[in-house]
This record gives C-alpha cells, sequence and structure tokens, in this order.
C-alpha cells in the first residue's frame, strides 16, 4: 500500500496494529467458546480479558528471532498475560488466525468502500436532481450530437455507482469466510462448535469444506 496514495482511514486497516488487534480478538473469542463448553476456567477468561494486550516492536523482535509470526504474537501477548496464557490458542493453528483475520481486514475495508460509494452515489442523485433541465451538447464519435441534459448524465453516472455499490456488497459477502479448524483443517483438537461462535462474531461464516468428511454439496 502506497501511503501518500492512502487515506488514512484505509491504511489503518492494513497496519500492524489493526491485525493484531484481531488476532487477539480471534484468540479470546475462541476462549469465550472453550469457557461455554466447560473446557476453560472461566475466571482464566476473565483475566485474559483483562490483562490481555500486545506490543507491535516487540512481536516484531521475537520474530526476527524465531521467524514464525504467531508465535511472536502469543509470546508477546503472554507476557502480559502470565500463566493463563496456556489457555489461549488451545487446538488452534496459525492459519485459523492469519485466515481469518484476513477475511474481518478484507471486510473492514470493503465496509469503508462502501460507506464512501454510497456518499458519492447520493451526491450524483442530487446532482442528477439540480441539472435535470441543464441543456448541453450530447457527443458521439467525438462530435457534436443531440441535445442531451447535464442531470440525464449525472443519473446515468448514479446508476453506474449503485451497480458498484451492489458489487462490492457481493464481495464482501464472499470473502465473509473464516476458519478454526486446527492443524490441517481436521478438527482433530478443537470442535467445529468453536469456530462457528468466533465467526458468527466476527461477521464471518464458516468455510463450507472444514473437515475431512465434509460433504461434496458443501462446497457445491
Amino acid at each position: 500500500m502506497i501511503e501518500r496514495y492512502t487515506r488514512p482511514e484505509m491504511a489503518a486497516i492494513w497496519q500492524d496494529e489493526n491485525r493484531f488487534r484481531i488476532w487477539l480478538d480471534i484468540e479470546i473469542l475462541a476462549m469465550e467458546a472453550m469457557v461455554r463448553k466447560g473446557w476453560i476456567p472461566k475466571d482464566a477468561l476473565a483475566r485474559d480479558r483483562r490483562k490481555a494486550s500486545f506490543d507491535v516492536a516487540r512481536i516484531n523482535e521475537i520474530e526476527r528471532k524465531v521467524k514464525h509470526d504467531v508465535i511472536a504474537f502469543l509470546t508477546s501477548v503472554a507476557e502480559y498475560i502470565g500463566d493463563d496464557s496456556r489457555f489461549l490458542h488451545v487446538g488452534m493453528t496459525s492459519s485459523d488466525v492469519l485466515d481469518t483475520a484476513f477475511a474481518v481486514q478484507m471486510r473492514q475495508a470493503l465496509s469503508l468502500l462502501i460507506r464512501e460509494a454510497e456518499g458519492v452515489y447520493g451526491v450524483l442523485r442530487r446532482r442528477a436532481g439540480e441539472h435535470r433541465r441543464t441543456v448541453m451538447i450530447g457527443r458521439t464519435h467525438g462530435i457534436h450530437a443531440e441535445p442531451v441534459t447535464f442531470g440525464w448524465k449525472m443519473a446515468l453516472w448514479a446508476d453506474e455507482v449503485r451497480r458498484d455499490i451492489e458489487r462490492l456488497r457481493r464481495a464482501r459477502d464472499v470473502i465473509s469466510v473464516g476458519k478454526l479448524s486446527g492443524a490441517v483443517g481436521t478438527f482433530a483438537n478443537i470442535d467445529p462448535s468453536v469456530e462457528e461462535y468466533v465467526c458468527r462474531k466476527l461477521g464471518l461464516r464458516p468455510a463450507p469444506g472444514d473437515g475431512p468428511i465434509a460433504s461434496p454439496a458443501a462446497v457445491g
């Protein structure tokens, strides 16, 4: 992402601070799901919620040594939490965090684009109404043609943007998929209910093909 061409809100979505914050949200949500099942002590979750944090510079420092981003992240979080960090990342694999967080970031980015496009659409609609009787020269093959109105042209642009917004919404829906299925995606060490809970809380849906015995119908 080229900083000088990026608006601050979009840049913030893709900065390390936001990415690691989502990672931490996923870890805490997974703990919540496991507490509901009685697999993790409720008081440990309360302590982790209260103390959980991370330091981006520290994560980068650890990663340079261990050559593993998620291990570096979890190590930094453990430095804040202490002994209760043993309840983080239970049964999970790195891709559970990385892929799910990436889907959240894409949702955030697309939501921002949709919001901004809706603003453009609103302006174009207003201008179309204001200029519905503003006559201008039509053009075809690069030369003057029959007269049209500027409001009509603005209405055409508005309708283009409306369709663009629908495409952005469909794209957001398509990418809104997460996974917490453990090593190689078999749920051998984590229950599908954890995946369902975390994804629902994040506005995602579980990957339909998760698990070694997924029905062919689930993946089309």
